[in-house]
């Protein structure tokens, strides 16, 4: 009998590691487990500043950006450059948000924030910023801080 207690007493154990696990896998939701993410920015705002003013201008944008390999619990993702190249971006998920990280050794920093909240489409709310400025602005760069607006689809 004693045999039989320790077994139950095993059992019993176990399912208190593993049910927990679980449950926070399924907490996560299907944004943290996406490995292949599209995102698309139909609006953005550019800051600058005139003189000591800060000013803030609302124009369309066509901004698309896809991370592939996306690893929420090791916390890396890849993002093909438009102009070539790959870029490795650091990737954090914490209640319902998914952040890409991306720190150029020059000195900007972009951050994509997607939030596990869907639009009337049934794709995922989305921001994108740009922390970047240069004394001159060139048709085509970022010169300026940018805020994008849009929305995000898992691709897979």
């Amino acid at each position: 009998m004693y045999p039989k207690r320790i077994l139950v007493g095993f059992a019993i154990t176990a399912v208190f590691f593993i049910v927990p696990s679980r449950a926070q896998d399924a907490a996560k939701g299907k944004l943290a487990m996406a490995k292949t993410i599209k995102c698309t920015f139909p609006l953005m705002v550019v800051g600058t500043w005139s003189g000591d003013q800060a000013k803030a201008e609302v124009k369309p944008s066509k901004l698309v950006l896809q991370f592939e390999d996306v690893n929420a619990d090791e916390g890396t993702a890849r993002m093909e450059g438009a102009l070539g190249g790959t870029y490795d971006i650091t990737v954090r998920y914490a209640g319902g948000y998914l952040h890409f990280i991306q720190s150029f050794l020059d000195g900007p920093l972009y951050t994509t924030t997607i939030l596990e909240k869907q639009t009337t489409e049934g794709k995922l709310k989305a921001m994108h910023s740009r922390h970047e400025f240069t004394d001159f602005a060139l048709p085509g760069f970022t010169s300026s801080p940018e805020q994008y607006y849009g929305e995000c689809e898992i691709v897979k």
